[in-house]
């Protein structure tokens, strides 16, 4: 199966097709039933929602998946019943890259200054502002070339 970007798949038009999705996770959520991430890639500034039903998901796995976790996501791109969204990916495999310690991880949900971007220099091109400004130095690049 062919890894595919979060932005062609947002753009996407078809529909129950099985993907691969590799990225950040920007937010955790969900209840008993069924866990919502939200992912991103750094292709654009929107995440991709990822549905996790708990009862075929190991758990074990899940509890590592925190905000700035790395993961590979397996499953079928569908219409999103959600407003705001017009697909989402059902999760049928959820691979761990790499963890991160939620106490410890300094991007959350929250905005951050440039002055504080500034010390965490590594983690600047996760953040929406060095994404969008990294994504129009490459075309700007690409075009010139």
């Amino acid at each position: 199966m062919k890894t595919l970007r979060i932005v062609d798949l947002l753009k996407s038009t078809e529909t129950d097709i099985d993907v691969t999705v590799k990225g950040w996770v920007r937010t955790k959520r969900g209840n008993k039933n069924v866990a919502f991430i939200a992912m991103n890639d750094g292709s654009c500034v929107s995440n991709i929602q990822i549905v996790v039903d708990l009862a075929t998901a190991d758990e074990e796995q899940l509890k590592l998946v925190t905000t700035g976790a790395c993961l590979r996501v397996d499953g079928r791109l569908v219409k999103s019943l959600g407003a705001g969204q017009g697909v989402e990916v059902q999760a049928s495999k959820i691979e761990v890259y790499g963890t991160a310690d939620p106490e410890s991880y300094p991007l959350q949900k929250k905005g951050h200054s440039l002055e504080f971007l500034r010390e965490i220099a590594y983690l600047r091109p996760r953040t929406n502002t060095f994404g969008a400004v990294l994504r129009i130095r490459h075309a700007m690049e690409y075009a010139i070339h």
